[in-house]
């Protein structure tokens, strides 16, 4: 079957339509923010534009963030809405499956492309010209929906785990704030409840000391993951080694301390985190599903203890192991660490099968993108 040459301005185009910011809510503003890497989708924002126009998007059309562009994140839009000037809105022209070009557009080659092509150092953004002149193959219309079927049930049964993670998540926030609304609660401090342990990064002048071994775990790895499965860079164990009392048992909870503050998530590995994460390892361990959700609702709090009268927040050991939170008895905790441990077992569970589904899908991607495989 054969297989035609395109660049991508023939079978797509830049949409720049405009909407009324004010029109807008966190739910469907995108930001390079709210992208989440590798086809992670979004995650809702904090932040709605209320002045001026942002660019506008619709159902089926591709999103991809051109700050960066070797995070990778890509988001085809199940809705429409708005997003900044720094998201990339694509939209297929009528001989392109939409969901077609999103996974032509998701795979390494594309990103890698506009990586080479990039402006700036600090802040390399993607080139818009020569992004357009991404060659590419595409097969018959027909060819197109068979190859965006078959990678779409993949994401279809990643979707389904995720939507189950996150009734899981709703369920313990839901009992955890009918306890904050019932129960008597007493003032404690942090360092009360386990030992604190600041991360730190390796010399990255010795390569030696990064590897395939220990997960390092930076912010950006927390988002949209309760457990730290995924991490982007991973220590050898000469490099976790150099620095042993910075590791952090499974059933720690990493909380971001510095610039972006309020990020929660759980180690289920041993591991260990840069410098702008605290994390509390629990004298009591299964103590950490009660702080989850705790710490999640903690961002305003962190902000203000972190702000040092600028916008900049910095919540350091020290503020972090005595900064103040309004915990039940230990029989309550107990209580929820009962009711909660099997559901957030089964989260660690959807969330490693998810990583094979993407696995799967990603050994088919290139392969289906490029003929290799015939449907």
């Amino acid at each position: 079957m054969k297989w035609d040459n395109y660049q991508l301005k023939d079978i797509a185009n830049y949409w720049t339509g405009k909407v009324e910011a004010g029109l807008l809510d966190a739910t469907n503003y995108i930001s390079t923010d709210n992208l989440v890497p590798d086809r992670g989708g979004v995650v809702n924002s904090n932040y709605v534009p209320t002045s001026g126009n942002a660019n506008s998007y619709s159902e089926n059309d591709v999103l991809i963030s051109n700050i960066r562009p070797y995070f990778k994140k890509i988001w085809f839009a199940d809705k429409q809405g708005g997003c900044s000037n720094d998201v990339l809105v694509f939209r297929a022209k009528e001989n392109v499956e939409p969901l077609f070009l999103y996974y032509q557009l998701s795979k390494d080659a594309f990103f890698d492309d506009m990586v080479a092509g990039s402006n700036g150092t600090k802040m390399p953004r993607g080139n818009k010209t020569s992004i357009m002149e991404f060659k590419l193959q595409i097969p018959p219309l027909p060819t197109q929906h068979k190859i965006a079927s078959i990678l779409s049930a993949y994401d279809d049964l990643i979707e389904n785990n995720l939507k189950r993670i996150k009734l899981l998540e709703e369920k313990a926030f839901l009992r955890y704030k009918g306890i904050v609304k019932e129960e008597k609660l007493e003032k404690h401090i942090l360092s009360e409840f386990g030992y604190i342990i600041t991360g730190k990064t390796p010399s990255t002048t010795i390569a030696d000391y990064f590897g395939d071994d220990v997960p390092f775990i930076k912010t950006p790895d927390m988002h949209n993951q309760i457990f730290i499965e995924h991490t982007d860079q991973m220590l050898s164990e000469l490099g976790a080694k150099s620095q042993e009392k910075k590791f952090l048992p499974p059933l720690s909870l990493s909380v971001s301390c510095i610039g972006t503050a309020g990020v929660v998530g759980i180690t289920s590995k041993p591991s260990q985190t840069n410098q702008q994460i605290n994390s509390i390892v629990f004298y009591e361990p299964k103590n950490v599903y009660f702080f989850y959700s705790l710490m999640s609702q903690m961002k305003e709090q962190l902000d203000a203890l972190g702000s040092n009268g600028s916008t900049f927040t910095n919540v350091n050991k020290n503020k972090f192991e005595n900064m103040e939170v309004f915990v039940p008895n230990q029989k309550v905790l107990n209580e929820y660490a009962e009711e909660f441990e099997a559901p957030f077992k089964l989260i660690l569970t959807l969330q490693k099968q998810n990583a094979k589904l993407r696995e799967a899908r990603d050994i088919l991607l290139p392969r289906l993108m490029n003929g290799e495989i015939e449907v």
